[in-house]
């Protein structure tokens, strides 16, 4: 086998667990971020300092690079072959380049064969990646791609116009840049400006760096090698196109992928779904083009959050790892069972067993930190893949400081089954648990034994925190990497102080009693 067939191989049948950085400027309340999004990212800070905002950008850029974005909404459920570049009449396809597109096509024939309906991804030819690159530079990859990202933007947060995304006062845009290193090679780069609404995608890439495709249905081949229908340049051209956009979603890598978001207020949503979707679910896809609707609209987050909680309980494949992730959680923190039951006409109610119980109660009448776990539990077992991105708000909410620590453990066991995560906390207790498992991760295993998680332990390249600090001036948020202190046991974030002048206004007052006691 070839070192590139070598590297197809790991590349298509493992997870991608390497970093993509996003870089923000001037959007919502976030002055400057870049921000290299690894296996497992933390997002620590004051409030109302953007953790949120940042968070669902990450979300919306996963929706619209998943390819169920807005405009391609209504065909869920069925293949959508990726959209292609709009063709200009003076491209032109010399007959060396259709050989060579031909030559490519018939070496992957023999693959149909081990899965007639799916080509699941590999890496091009250095010849085929030659005629990709130069689209990938000078066109714009998509049509429309911009308006349609800005379209899921919109939805995703819940808005009308993207424009009050912009931070104020700025400049007037907002941009957003996605870098990511395929393997050692150069850097690939999408970029875009908000509220630039219909302008073109910025795409920059090295001639060094190697391009495949990814998930492209096995149709495609079969039609490039049927002569009648391909004897034309125009299909030959809808072939380069289709594969230049797969090329950009396999160097995007992760961003690839699909996201799923549990948002904070998910304990209130699981209690009164029912209400909620019966009264407002079938408005929320029109964020963005309803300018008269009497109710309020849901954000795109929430609604995606609803329609997964209706969709529950179907029929899905699922790796078994990510169903014993679950049950480790029923098991180590929620100590009984979670549920999804439909009724007759399809709807589902989840329920909770206690171990040893034999009746379920309505997760109504459960406690906060069961209603809180229940969807992570249901999402690990029914929605998550491995490779997608987990996106949680607040972990910690209504758990106990030894729930916190258990369940960050949970989420190391996922990272590790290639679930990518993202949180945004404001908990101490979250960031010393992920500074043991990192810390962990230096030991040799032999000296792990005996140690809580010792089969747990994430690299430093495996754990990113990222502090959101508040400015004057500018005034908004500048957001900037927590390094670890190996000293202190935890990723610094400000709690340590918070403690020390709550500790000297303890002392303050105790010599003040003293003192009055005295008198």
């Amino acid at each position: 086998m070839s070192a590139s067939a070598g590297v197809a191989d790991a590349m298509t049948n493992q997870p991608d667990t390497g970093s993509l950085d996003i870089a923000v400027s001037d959007f919502g309340p976030i002055v400057e971020a870049n921000v290299d999004l690894r296996p497992l990212t933390v997002f620590v800070g004051p409030s109302n300092t953007g953790k949120s905002y940042l968070a669902i950008l990450i979300y919306a850029m996963h929706c619209f690079f998943a390819r169920v974005g807005v405009a391609r909404r209504q065909a869920a459920g069925s293949f959508t072959p990726p959209p292609v570049p709009a063709q200009r009449s003076t491209d032109r396809l010399s007959d060396e380049s259709i050989e060579i597109l031909a030559g490519w096509a018939t070496a992957m024939s023999p693959s149909l064969d081990r899965d007639p309906d799916r080509m699941v991804g590999d890496i091009l030819p250095e010849s085929v990646a030659r005629l990709i690159r130069p689209r990938l530079h000078s066109l714009q990859v998509i049509d429309n791609a911009k308006r349609d990202l800005d379209l899921e933007i919109m939805r995703c947060f819940g808005l009308d116009a993207i424009e009050g995304l912009v931070r104020r006062p700025c400049s007037g845009r907002a941009r957003v840049r996605l870098q990511r290193r395929v393997a050692d090679a150069p850097l690939f780069e999408q970029a875009f400006t908000v509220p630039a609404v219909g302008g073109p995608f910025r795409v920059s890439l090295s001639d060094e760096t190697p391009l495949g495709f990814v998930d492209m249905p096995a149709w495609f081949i079969r039609d490039v090698l049927d002569a009648q229908s391909w004897s034309r340049e125009g299909g030959w051209l809808e072939l380069i196109d289709s594969l230049s956009v797969s090329a950009m979603h396999y160097a995007l890598g992760p961003a690839n992928r699909p996201a799923h978001y549990l948002p904070a207020d998910r304990t209130g949503i699981m209690h009164a779904h029912r209400i909620v979707v019966s009264s407002l679910v079938g408005r929320a896809s029109h964020a963005g083009f309803r300018q008269d609707s009497p109710l309020p609209v849901l954000s795109g987050v929430l609604a995606d959050f609803l329609r997964q909680l209706i969709e529950l309980g179907g029929p899905r494949d699922q790796a078994p790892g990510l169903r014993s992730l679950a049950t480790r959680l029923e098991r180590e923190i929620l100590r009984g069972a979670v549920q999804s039951h439909r009724s007759e006409t399809g709807y589902p109610s989840f329920l909770y067993r206690p171990d040893e119980w034999k009746d379920d109660l309505p997760l109504m009448n459960t406690s906060s930190m069961v209603s809180e776990l229940a969807p992570v539990v249901l999402y690990l077992r029914d929605v998550v893949q491995s490779g997608d991105t987990l996106i949680i708000e607040e972990p910690e909410s209504h758990l106990h400081p030894a729930m916190q620590v258990e369940f960050i453990r949970v989420l190391a066991a996922a990272v590790k089954a290639g679930i990518r995560i993202v949180i945004t906390t404001h908990s101490e207790w979250v960031l010393e648990a992920l500074a043991n498992l990192v810390r962990l991760s230096g030991l040799p295993k032999e000296q792990r034994k005996g140690i809580a998680g010792a089969d747990l332990a994430l690299t430093p390249r495996e754990v990113g925190a990222w502090l959101f600090k508040p400015k004057k001036r500018p005034r908004g948020t500048v957001v900037e990497e927590i390094p670890l202190d190996i000293e202190a046991g935890t990723f610094p974030a400000g709690y340590g102080e918070i403690t020390e002048n709550l500790y000297n206004d303890w002392a303050r007052i105790s010599n003040l009693a003293q003192r009055a006691a005295d008198h």
